[in-house]
């Protein structure tokens, strides 16, 4: 009996010193989010749930942040881009089977689903933040702390901040520094080279998501996104005063009248979309070429000075909103002041990006113009 009870007590023991050894290494960590909240977590996280910004949580965090994650809103990922996801999948094994909390785009956001699974911290796009008020609501009121994370508003305090927040959560902050300044140093780059090139071009540029086909005018994009990045590089937004949202679909004779200098329309590797422009990780540039020929030859295009002077280009639609939006920056700004960024190579810095920060391999064709 003696022994028995020695063996017990041994045990018991052994389980305090362990509660107290984690106890030890637990502490409460106070992030700001990329909206300026100060959201207290308790660290090292060892469960998470992500809405969104999936990419740029891998940049941070790295593979092997992903075995901490244990619910994903798939639609954003999977549904509209499932060439990129597929990529993914064959690096990250708890990817394809992965739980899904679903989106607030689709209506299906489920903060019951989020509390099921009960993470540590919920990583939340602002959008989809500002939709779900009884949502986030009920999840906060589950003690689940939300993270807001912002790439969508084209802002560099955003984006530094956001990078900043993953790294700070996951443990990563020196990661998430060197990142954030390699962001800066080229978001101000940029700038810096348009302000040698004596400032804003004023060239009227229209970009439009090319997902429809040339048969239908899709969205394009005014003080965010595209929007938001043509203002940043000194040109003038066709979309500027046409929408009543931040995007929407600009009148097409509205386009023909201001007769833009350049077209960019905005393709992806989206399923059951036949007519899309293509690009990604699978696209050539001949099929992003054949994808994108057809748009030229609207009604009307054919007068445009962008048509007529060779400036319709195709450009990936996830380069603007990320964290390696600055490549879209380059290759925009080098249509714009040809001089000033002759030395740059946006597809080159792309691929250096790849090649250091993502576990996947850079490929294919992600902007190019239509005519060589």
């Amino acid at each position: 009996m003696t022994h028995l009870f020695n063996r017990m007590f041994r045990f018991v023991l052994c389980g305090l010193v362990l509660l107290g050894t984690l106890q030890a290494f637990a502490a409460t960590t106070e992030v700001v989010d990329a909206i300026g909240r100060k959201v207290r977590i308790t660290t090292p996280v060892q469960r998470v749930a992500l809405n969104f910004n999936f990419e740029e949580f891998t940049a941070v965090a790295g593979k092997e942040g992903w075995t901490k994650v244990v619910g994903i809103s798939r639609a954003p990922w999977e549904g509209w881009r499932p060439v990129i996801f597929k990529r993914y999948s064959a690096v990250i094994p708890n990817l394809q089977a992965m739980p899904d909390i679903g989106n607030s785009d689709d209506g299906n956001f489920s903060a019951e689903k989020v509390i099921a699974l009960k993470p540590d911290v919920l990583f939340i796009a602002e959008w989809t933040y500002k939709s779900l008020e009884t949502a986030r609501a009920q999840i906060e009121s589950a003690g689940i702390p939300i993270v807001v994370i912002d790439y969508n508003a084209q802002q560099l305090e955003r984006h530094l901040a956001s990078t900043r927040a993953i790294g700070k959560v996951m443990g990563n902050e020196a990661r998430a520094e060197e990142l954030a300044s390699l962001y800066e140093h080229e978001y101000k780059d940029v700038l810096a080279r348009i302000a040698k090139a004596g400032g804003a071009s004023n060239k009227k540029v229209y970009v439009e998501l090319g997902q429809a086909g040339p048969d239908t005018v899709g969205n394009s994009y005014s003080g965010t996104m595209w929007g938001k990045l043509l203002t940043t590089l000194g040109a003038v937004n066709v979309a500027d005063g046409k929408l009543t949202g931040p995007w929407g679909p600009v009148n097409a004779e509205a386009v023909i009248a201001d007769n833009p200098d350049l077209i960019f329309i905005a393709g992806s590797s989206w399923i059951n979309k036949p007519k899309a422009v293509k690009t990604g990780y699978e696209a050539t540039p001949d099929i992003t070429r054949k994808s994108l020929e057809p748009y030229s030859q609207r009604a009307g295009w054919g007068s445009l000075k962008a048509v007529k002077g060779g400036e319709v280009h195709a450009i990936e639609h996830g380069l603007c909103r990320t964290l390696f939006d600055y490549v879209a920056m380059q290759y925009i700004a080098k249509q714009l002041y040809p001089e000033a960024f002759r030395d740059v190579d946006p597809e080159a810095a792309f691929r250096s990006y790849h090649a250091k920060y993502l576990p996947v391999a850079y490929s294919g064709t992600w902007m190019l113009r239509l005519k060589p």
